[in-house]
């Protein structure tokens, strides 16, 4: 009788934790919450059991899982990864009011995976709550970097480095060798970047190029891993699980070093001549300010330049060459480019920026590139309060996911939403600016509000100035008919599976380094 009262006890107690298992994993995972008012959370595709719709975020092609989804079940959904919550936007007119009406809501990213990393930690920019820190950095970007005097100084350097472009290339072209556009972009955007930051680009001859190329690789590779460790980050803590802690902190030490010996060398060579000539000046300067309005530290700066080449130089690259597969996949457009280059520019001297203006057709191929093939296809953020948008409940402390990419090929807000067609962007009057509240709305390449990138109109110009370089002076053989234009969205940006080589064929006399310099000059 005892046996029999234990078993059944035993039992009992099994069935008892087997329903408090039940009820916990229906709170945790399936329950909608709701409002006060009453208002459900947005509706929900079917997910897989307790890992929720985390099979959608770690494909390759996320950006076009949650894109098909979001054509089936509305442009509003919640997700969920876990327990974590998630709100997908996938539609102009959603993701339009998120920012117009909750932009304050969601100026925040999200807590860092790892707050000493200087890979996306909490000193970086890119992490950093809306608040005093980043007005300041925002602020001396505007007035200490993209000011039009600064950036008029510094024009010089800019033509400099897109001479060194076309002579590699040339050099390539005389030789019959292979071009791989993605390669040469790379090493004009760092040393764009690299020199009106930090006033020096990274040497190749000491393999110190090569050092960056190989840690931003490595950055992009830990990007989505980031992510979700940020995602993860309460339940991880819980449960004391340092996920990719090792990977990115290894990372992290290695750019530590790196930057820290350029802070020293910089730093010693700062004199009252060449002071406030760059980023790393203004930084340094306030480091060393005891009344400045923000007090930075070191790894303040040293975060702000990891963010620079991991996040800052890649868009270009890969915007530069979507941009040139486009071109030559499409030779009607190829042609009209050029028509309007040889009219503006003519033939006895290189495209420079102060042709920009003078380009539209240009400026629209650029846009296009960026409408089509945008960056940062997937654009993260978090609601720090409960609120409520097309009716529907949103909890505070939940993720946000913006599918920019789905967002600019959304077909209720463009005719033949994937195709490329310039000609729709020729109504825009200056590169990277939407002129009309309406195209705005449905344009979105390099994020918006608070968190919008500030040198996206500055990026845009070193695009179009390098493919413009690109379709005034060369020809571009390729294998078959046209560029294969598979894309992956492993890290941070979207990028091209099988990256252009080309065959560049100079179709213009050599042109010299005095060619570059402004007519007015």
């Amino acid at each position: 009788m005892a046996a029999f009262i234990s078993v059944d006890f035993q039992n009992c107690f099994i069935f008892i934790l087997l329903c408090f298992f039940s009820l916990l994993c229906y709170s945790l995972f399936f329950k909608k919450p709701k409002d006060s008012r009453g208002c459900d959370l947005p509706p929900s595709p079917p997910s897989l059991p307790i890992i929720g719709h985390l099979h959608l975020l770690l494909s390759s092609l996320s950006h076009k899982s949650l894109q098909k989804i979001s054509s089936k079940y509305g442009p509003l959904l919640h997700l969920r990864i876990f327990n974590v919550p998630i709100i997908l936007v996938s539609s102009a007119s959603v993701a339009d009011e998120v920012f117009r009406i909750h932009d304050m809501n969601i100026s925040s990213r999200g807590a860092a995976a790892i707050d000493e990393s200087l890979v996306f930690g909490s000193s970086g920019v890119v992490y950093a709550p809306y608040g005093d820190y980043l007005k300041f950095v925002k602020k001396i970007i505007a007035t200490k970097l993209l000011r039009p005097q600064v950036l008029e100084r510094s024009r010089g350097l800019r033509a400099e480095e897109l001479q060194r472009l076309y002579n590699r290339i040339l050099d390539k072209a005389k030789m019959n060798e292979n071009v791989e556009i993605g390669k040469e972009a790379t090493m004009l955007m760092n040393n764009i970047f690299c020199r009106m930051s930090m006033g020096r680009s990274f040497s190749e001859e000491n393999g110190e190029a090569e050092r960056v190329r190989g840690l931003v690789a490595e950055s992009y590779a830990l990007a989505k891993k980031i992510f979700f460790a940020s995602v993860l980050r309460r339940l991880l803590k819980k449960l004391r699980i340092p996920l990719f802690k090792k990977d990115i902190m290894d990372v992290s030490n290695r750019f530590n070093e790196l930057l820290e010996k350029i802070l020293v060398e910089h730093n010693e060579k700062l004199d009252e001549e060449h002071k406030d000539t760059d980023m790393m000046d203004v930084l340094l300067a306030a480091y060393a300010d005891e009344n400045a309005e923000y007090k930075i530290t070191r790894n303040h700066i040293k975060s702000f330049f990891v963010e620079l080449f991991v996040g800052g130089t890649d868009t270009s690259v890969q915007t530069t060459q979507w941009t040139m597969a486009e071109i030559i996949n499409n030779s009607d457009v190829l042609e009209r480019l050029r028509e309007e280059i040889d009219s503006v520019v003519g033939t006895s001297r290189m495209i420079q920026e102060t042709d920009i203006p003078n380009l539209p057709y240009l400026q629209a191929v650029v846009k296009e590139g960026l409408r089509l093939h945008p960056p940062f296809p997937l654009l993260t953020r978090k609601f720090e309060e409960r609120c409520e948008i097309k009716g529907f409940y949103i909890p505070e402390k939940t993720f946000l996911i913006i599918n920019a990419y789905a967002w600019m090929r959304d077909p209720d807000s463009w005719e033949d939403p994937n195709e490329f067609k310039p000609e729709r962007f020729l109504g825009s009057s200056r590169l990277g600016q939407v002129d009309e509240r309406e195209e705005a709305q449905k344009y979105i390449p390099f994020g918006g509000g608070r968190r919008g990138c500030p040198g996206a109109n500055l990026a845009s110009i070193f695009v179009g100035t390098a493919i413009g370089v690109m379709v005034q002076c060369f020809d571009w053989g390729i294998k078959g008919d046209k560029i294969n234009m598979e894309e992956t969205f492993e890290g941070l940006t979207l990028t091209m599976v099988h990256p252009i080589k080309c065959t560049p064929i100079p179709r213009t006399l050599p042109f010299v380094t005095s060619n570059l310099q402004s007519p007015s000059s």
